[in-house]
Parts: C-alpha cells; sequence; structure tokens
C-alpha cells in the first residue's frame, strides 16, 4: 500500500511563528517527519528559503565560525534558513543568537532528533528568543485526515502493535516489523550510543527490555541497578538520555502529602510502541498477548498528550496510588483543575473512581477511556 501524506498539526503553529523573530526549534525522533515538515515549509518560499543538512561537515564548519557576516555571505539572499539536525553543530545555540541578533529579518528553523545536545545548548544563548515544538508519530486526529472512525476503529489494535510512525503505519505487517527492527537498532544506537560513548550496547538494551516489561508499572532504579549490575547513578543517567532521544518519557507521581499517597515515584513509556514491541520482539495480536492493558495504557497517555499539544493545551501528567494499591492511570493537571483518567481495553464493568481521591479533590472530574468511547477523548 502506498503510504499517505499526512498534513502534521505542527506545521500550522510553526507557520504561527515565522517572522517574529524568534528561532523556531522542532525536537523529535528520527523518522516522526521533521525534514518532511521544514521541506513543505520551505517550498512556499521558493528561492528565499534554504535547507541546510547540518550532517554535512562543511555546514558544521560554517555554523560553528562564530562569524555571522560569514555566515549570512553562506546563506545568501534568503528570507527562510532551515538547519536540519542541528544537534550535529558544536555550539549552536551561541551561533544561533549571534545570527538573531544581528540579522533578525532571517527565519531559523532548527530541527533536532537528540535534544540533550540541542537543548541544553540553546537553552541559556537563546533566552527569550526561541519557541520549541514537539513533533511526535503521528496522531489519531492526524490519521484521521485520511480514514474514517470505522477505518480509524479497524486500525487501533495495529497502532498498539505496530506504532505510528508516519513512513510505517500504512504499510504491510511484514513490511512494518521489518522497519521498526531497523528503526530501533538504527536511532538508539546512532543518537544514545553515540553520545554517551557507550561500549558495551548489552546493557543498554537490556535496560530498554526491562522498562518495556515494567510498562505501566512503577520502576524502581535501586532494582534496576541490581538486575543489570550497574550503578544506581549509571541507570539514572542511561534513562535520561533515553528520555532525552525521545524513545521513553516518565510520568511522576501525583501527591499533594496525603500520608498514604506514594510520593516520588516513576513510570515510564514510550514514545512509540511499535519501537518497544520491537525491542522485545514481541508483534502478537492484543488477544494472544499479556500486556494489552499496558500498551493500551501507553496508547492512550501518548494520544493525550497529542491531544493537548495540538490543542494548545498546558497540562502536567501524573499518575496517582496510595500504600493501599489504590490508583489512577493519568492525572492532567490543569489551570488548577484535575482530570483523573483509567485507561480498559475492554471495560466490561464501569470502573469507578478512587473514594479516598473523590474526597480529597473535590473539583475533579473522572473519566474511563475505553476502546469502545475512546474518540471521544482522543480525537
Amino acid at each position: 500500500m502506498q503510504p499517505y501524506n499526512y498534513n502534521r498539526f505542527v506545521f500550522s503553529k510553526m507557520q504561527k511563528w515565522l517572522f517574529k523573530k524568534k528561532v523556531i526549534i522542532v525536537y523529535g525522533a528520527r523518522q516522526v517527519g521533521k525534514t518532511t515538515l521544514v521541506r513543505s515549509l520551505l517550498e512556499k518560499y521558493g528561492r528565499d528559503g534554504l535547507y541546510l543538512n547540518c550532517e554535512q561537515m562543511h555546514v558544521r564548519e560554517i555554523l560553528q565560525s562564530g562569524n555571522p557576516e560569514h555566515m549570512i555571505s553562506y546563506f545568501g539572499k534568503v528570507r527562510l534558513v532551515v538547519l536540519d539536525e542541528a544537534q550535529k553543530v558544536k555550539n549552536i545555540g551561541h551561533s544561533l543568537k549571534l545570527l538573531v541578533d544581528t540579522h533578525a529579518d532571517i527565519q531559523l528553523v532548527a530541527t533536532g532528533s537528540s535534544s540533550f545536545d540541542l537543548a541544553n545548548e540553546i537553552t541559556e544563548p537563546l533566552t527569550g528568543r526561541n519557541i520549541k515544538l514537539n513533533l511526535y508519530t503521528l496522531s489519531l486526529s492526524e490519521l484521521a485526515q485520511k480514514h474514517t472512525r470505522i477505518q480509524l476503529k479497524e486500525k487501533i489494535e495495529g497502532l498498539l502493535r505496530f506504532g505510528m510512525y508516519p513512513g510505517i503505519v500504512d504499510h504491510s505487517e511484514k513490511e512494518k516489523i521489518t522497519l521498526l527492527d531497523e528503526l530501533a537498532t538504527d536511532y538508539l544506537y546512532r543518537d544514545v550510543l553515540m553520545f554517551e560513548r557507550i561500549k558495551n550496547t548489552d546493557v543498554l538494551m537490556s535496560l530498554l527490555k526491562a522498562l518495556a516489561l515494567q510498562l505501566g508499572n512503577e520502576v524502581s532504579f535501586r532494582e534496576l541497578a541490581g538486575l543489570l549490575k550497574l550503578s544506581v547513578e549509571t541507570v539514572q543517567r542511561y534513562i535520561l538520555l533515553l528520555e532525552q532521544s525521545f524513545v521513553i518519557f516518565r510520568l511522576g507521581s501525583f501527591s499533594r502529602n496525603l500520608r498514604n499517597e506514594l510520593a516520588r515515584s516513576n513510570k515510564f513509556y514510550f514514545y512509540d510502541l511499535g519501537i518497544r514491541n520491537s525491542i522485545i520482539q514481541n508483534y502478537n495480536t492484543l488477544s494472544n498477548r499479556t500486556d494489552a492493558g499496558a500498551l493500551w495504557e501507553n496508547f492512550c497517555v501518548c494520544e493525550r498528550m497529542k491531544y493537548n499539544q495540538q490543542q494548545d493545551n498546558k497540562v502536567n501528567y501524573y499518575f496517582w496510588r496510595t500504600y493501599q494499591q489504590n490508583e489512577i492511570d493519568l492525572i492532567e493537571e490543569k489551570g488548577g483543575k484535575l482530570f483523573a483518567m483509567e485507561f480498559k481495553w475492554n471495560a466490561h464493568k464501569k470502573p469507578v473512581v478512587p473514594e479516598l481521591f473523590s474526597q480529597t479533590y473535590k473539583d475533579s472530574s473522572f473519566a474511563v477511556i475505553s476502546s469502545a468511547n475512546c474518540f471521544q477523548y482522543l480525537l
């Protein structure tokens, strides 16, 4: 099947900030569509736009020169400059600051697949001069551009098994597996291993497998350290690198200091379930696996993040659990209000909000999101 060309919601957000004296920074994992996104933008400007691939040595040398006039002469007479994979440029934040301060009429757009370099180097030099946008894998809303709700309903199980990468989602199952296995190895090794110069790749893959198998559960750094025979500090550093390279993300526990609420606890999810399933080499149908509930929970958390980004909602995300094992999968905090959600792939009986939570947080709302009603909350 020929893959569809999906319009990305980030594109309109990017256009909104053009020529407002801000560097636009687009973060995202490899293959989520950053290059396609910026090339679509460049098409609108023709000869007034310039695309530079920062993985090319001569481009890096120009941008690392520290001379804004030298850089501008290289750009030529253009209004828009795209720096793809900008994290490859040493001191990129300083170079971008020089360009913004001396040539504010030129719009700079930078993309990065590894935020550990790009974010750290840009945060201080470009304070107040940048707009950050995250590009995730496809969302249900973006898929809905090409598919009816009936078709989406039929595709959901496949999304839980093979993920939502734009260049993979419309292929056959056999092709998806081949592409995912290649992608999982490629961006894990190139972004994380090369940056940290990790020699023992088996350790990192063992850590990823452990996190994949604990999907939806609280994670103990100390237990992981014992399992992998590493220090707790090393485990935490590796996990941070995996977060910064858009492999995984964490939810912290929600607590307002009630004595029986868990505090300082973490759960980890994968930005894409296809990558997660590739790591553990399990692409089985949901009826033939024991982790369907965890896959659904991961999927819904990701889709809520994408939904809120598309709606420009500023949201904090948590999970909630007590020592008595009362729990809520996801809590969104927005404007002082709490929205609590439970995720059930097949909701045979309607779960109720834990009494302690409803009594303690009286103004909160609660919903159960299942495969039957998910479009109400995820689209």
